[in-house]
């Protein structure tokens, strides 16, 4: 079976190539290199270049995570060239990739209320809002949410609405029933006449755009915390099913 790269790993494999060719101009003045000039001295020479790269304004470009994953894309390009017999040693077998461990982000019950409840006159916040809040509770990613069409929703043996789809980012197949609220969000945008529910069913705007959006939301709503889209699955992995855990428990109890 082939497997095939998604867009956005192939972009960020992009990102580790220039990042290498930079390296190889700056400390060595040259383009390219062949593999039997690698070693271990490389690889650490590449780690500090990463830790010390500053863009154009003097910034620090990489925190220690963003260093590690271009060295992991790296380690796995050598892995490669190993299995291809075009190198014989592993460079990274005395090099350990040290990630920082942190707390995922999530909203908790009172914030995630808080967001629900706040309504924006502008057009552009309010319809992010509505796709972050879909998320949280469906656990969908950002672009799993952008891609949702309308053969993606079908009935459940149960009678209720279900998602079927396969996540963009592993393949894996994705099955989840669409709580009320999250069925609202879909039943406000499928009305609407802009929005082509063949192709779309929710109007999410750019990666980039949408995250830009959440932190004018997020600031809006008085909650303070470093929000992406990608905390919506956090959210949904905590706080709606702990939820609704709890209120199944107090249903049976009663």
């Amino acid at each position: 079976m082939i497997h095939v790269l998604k867009a956005g790993t192939i972009k960020n494999y992009y990102t580790t190539e220039r990042y290498l060719q930079k390296f190889l101009w700056k400390k060595k003045r040259v383009k390219d290199i062949f593999l039997k000039q690698l070693n271990f001295r490389f690889i650490t020479d590449f780690e500090h270049y990463l830790r010390t790269y500053k863009n154009s304004k003097k910034q620090l470009m990489l925190s220690n995570n963003g260093v590690m994953k271009h060295l992991e894309r790296f380690k796995k390009m050598i892995n490669l060239a190993i299995k291809l017999e075009w190198m014989n040693k592993n460079l990274f077998s005395q090099f350990q990739l040290k990630y920082d461990k942190y707390d995922k982000a999530y909203l908790n019950e009172r914030e995630l209320e808080l967001l629900e409840t706040t309504e924006f006159t502008s057009e552009r916040l309010q319809k992010i809002k509505d796709c972050f809040v879909f998320s949280c509770y469906t656990g969908l990613s950002y672009i799993d949410v952008k891609e949702l069409t309308e053969n993606n929703i079908v009935k459940g043996l149960d009678n209720t609405n279900w998602i079927y789809t396969k996540r963009e980012k592993t393949d894996e197949p994705v099955k989840a029933p669409i709580l009320p609220k999250a069925w609202t969000i879909l039943e406000k945008y499928k009305a609407k006449e802009e929005l082509d529910i063949k192709t779309n069913l929710l109007p999410i705007s750019s990666n980039k755009k949408t995250n830009a959006y959440l932190k004018e939301i997020i600031k809006d709503c008085g909650i303070h915390k470093n929000i992406s889209f990608h905390v919506a699955r956090h959210t949904f992995a905590t706080t709606v099913m702990l939820s609704n855990v709890n209120h199944n428990r107090a249903k049976r109890l009663k």
